[in-house]
């Protein structure tokens, strides 16, 4: 059995799941979030437990089964306590701006960079060189933070660019005074 798939989901006070199918809702205090999962796991809810078991040893099935798991405890912590992702600009001239609902990035590009994140997404800039993205689903707050990145990613030389709060930039080492060029001898 898989060590992540076997594990119970202890569901909290105020979390309710509902399963039809293979299609999975999951309410709680910060809001409501649906899944499909794969036809052939087992999903139930047993003693305020969420239990996913798989129907044989088949490779796929191990595979799906602590993918299954993790996905469902993803939701449940979810709509629990939520889910955030910080960024920081890093550079001079670098910031970020809130325009009512866009993102503005400054990022030396000759044009200021607007973003629109999606439904159910928040974000607040508390400094111009600091960015936070909350959301109560883990894969919209991950996939919004990587476009952000993407922006302007870290470059290896100076570390400019917008990184992840604690990301480490492996540096390089630029380029050597020779000469006038050519061989060296």
């Amino acid at each position: 059995m898989s060590r992540i798939g076997k594990m119970p989901i202890s569901l909290p006070q105020g979390v309710e799941v509902k399963i039809d199918g293979s299609v999975v809702s999951v309410k709680g205090p910060k809001g409501s979030l649906t899944k499909e999962f794969h036809k052939d796991m087992h999903i139930a809810v047993e003693d305020n437990q969420l239990v996913v078991t798989r129907p044989s040893d088949q490779k796929e099935h191990r595979a799906l089964h602590g993918l299954t798991r993790a996905l469902l405890n993803n939701m449940v912590e979810g709509v629990t306590k939520g889910f955030q992702c910080n960024l920081e600009l890093v550079g001079v001239g670098y910031r970020a701006a809130k325009q009512g609902n866009k993102l503005v990035l400054t990022v030396g590009y000759s044009h200021p960079v607007e973003m629109i994140p999606g439904e159910g997404l928040e974000f607040e800039v508390p400094a111009p060189t600091k960015i936070s993205i909350k959301g109560i689903d883990k894969e919209q707050v991950g996939a919004f933070a990587a476009n952000v990145r993407a922006v302007r990613e870290p470059e290896p030389y100076k570390g400019k660019g917008i990184k992840y709060e604690g990301e480490i930039i492996r540096r390089k080492v630029g380029k050597t005074g020779g000469g006038k060029g050519g061989k060296k001898k």
